[in-house]
């Protein structure tokens, strides 16, 4: 057993060529990734300001005083409100789009499967700015293309980005259609990876297509499902595009997302050490919603 155990030993020489190697790549991920935040992690407990930056020495230690405000300020609740509701609604409705449009492009009834999955991925490998001034036009209330096809139907023109209660169901329509190309070809992999002979057996013994979907297709694809779900959720949390060209935060801060008021306290009102702590705020919320999407798929299998 001794004899056994000392010849599975790696030798130092391999684990001082190993570390050799993985050292580029390490100094690059702490210079560009830990130490940026240990440095937002440290600004966080300061008041660092607009007056910092002319002088470092006017920089003050507050502790939690910046969070504690934070928890406490009605805009940051209302920017969180609209995050969740961005990320709630839209995650959930791009990751089921996003499979329906996968199951249609791998079913066997389909051609020029390859071309409809290029025309799906586009807008994902599109510009976000360009798309959301496009849809700006989109939705415009006169000569907006939406617009225009209500009013074929006889329904009166909506405000879309002018409307409290219709700004954000439309940054999340646009936001659905700009990245579900994306998931839709992870499924189609997942999919791909799904034997064939377990859907023959299921036809044999009877099931419908609905009974294949829910007793092969579903559980099959549950790694897939959770690693789409928990990326596409933490992307959605990170809103910030849409509503800063669509609308700037508005109407009356209905589309003001966490990060949106993070770019807004840092840039324009150039309070770093406060805009730093809505940033770790907003990572103790990704996190404790990421743990939670893995606990849950762990619960169901």
């Amino acid at each position: 057993m001794t004899a056994k155990r000392s010849s599975l030993r790696i030798p130092a020489e391999a684990n001082t060529a190993a570390w050799f190697f993985l050292a580029p790549a390490l100094i690059l991920i702490g210079i560009f990734f830990f130490l940026p935040v240990a440095a937002s992690l440290l600004l966080s407990v300061t008041d660092f300001d607009i007056y910092g930056i002319a002088n470092p020495g006017n920089t003050r230690f507050v502790g939690i005083q910046n969070y504690s405000k934070l928890l406490h300020t009605p805009d940051f609740w209302n920017a969180l409100k609209n995050t969740f509701y961005f990320a709630f609604v839209g995650g959930p409705l791009t990751i089921a789009v996003s499979m329906g449009a996968a199951l249609l492009l791998n079913s066997k009834l389909v051609r020029f499967k390859g071309f409809f999955r290029t025309l799906y991925f586009t807008p994902f490998v599109t510009t976000l700015v360009a798309v959301a001034i496009v849809w700006r036009y989109l939705y415009h209330t006169r000569y907006g293309l939406f617009n225009y096809g209500l009013s074929k139907i006889g329904i009166a023109p909506i405000d879309w980005l002018g409307d409290p209660h219709w700004a954000m169901p439309a940054i999340i329509l646009m936001a659905v259609w700009k990245s579900f190309g994306y998931n839709m070809l992870i499924f189609i992999a997942g999919l791909q990876a799904i034997p064939e002979e377990l859907y023959d057996a299921a036809e044999i013994d009877g099931a419908s297509g609905w009974r294949r979907f829910w007793s092969i297709t579903l559980p099959m694809l549950a790694p897939t499902l959770v690693f789409i779900s928990v990326i596409t959720m933490i992307g959605y949390f990170q809103l910030f595009a849409e509503p800063y060209v669509m609308t700037q935060g508005g109407p009356l801060r209905s589309t003001t997302s966490v990060v949106l008021l993070m770019y807004e306290e840092g840039f324009r009102w150039w309070r770093m050490g406060y805009a730093a702590a809505i940033a770790f705020v907003l990572f103790v919320v990704i996190l404790i919603a990421t743990l939670l999407q893995f606990r849950l798929q762990k619960d169901h299998t």
